[in-house]
């Protein structure tokens, strides 16, 4: 089965996160990496979580916010790794490029290009200046892999 390859959006991926850990990464389609955040949740809340106080906050009373810090650490992680997945995600989907150098998606809007065409046809986004920085890019590669020899 292979991963769908599409845009997300970050901060989307984050707020779902912040609703419920693992949340963002389900977004994501990342379904062991929820899977692992939703167990590091668990862990660390029956290692270092005062029980006390687990039940406390599901009774509804009132807690202490120093005593649940590392349940908001972990969470915060959480959302911080489901946005920058969906950063690096889009990241790769924009410079998708073929062997022959040019770009198979488009850097702006990310999707599929025409290869006929020197622009986007979904965003009007002239490819003229991207090709240019990813020929540039591959020049650099293989001057460093000559060097390395």
């Amino acid at each position: 089965m292979s991963q769908s390859v599409s845009r997300k959006r970050p901060w989307l991926a984050a707020l779902l996160g912040a609703l419920a850990t693992g949340l963002g990464h389900v977004y994501l389609r990342r379904w062991r990496r929820a899977f692992g955040w939703v167990a590091v949740l668990f862990a660390v809340s029956v290692l270092f979580v005062d029980q006390a106080a687990l039940s406390a906050l599901a009774a509804g009373d009132a807690v202490d916010v120093a005593e649940l810090t590392p349940l908001l650490i972990a969470g915060g992680l959480s959302i911080a790794d489901a946005y920058l997945l969906a950063r690096i995600q889009n990241a790769a989907v924009r410079l998708t490029v073929t062997p022959d150098g040019r770009l198979n998606s488009c850097p702006n809007c990310g999707k599929e290009l025409d290869s006929e065409l020197d622009f986007c046809h979904w965003c009007t986004a002239e490819l003229d200046d991207f090709e240019a920085v990813i020929a540039e890019r591959s020049d650099e590669r293989g001057r460093r892999t000559r060097q390395k020899e």
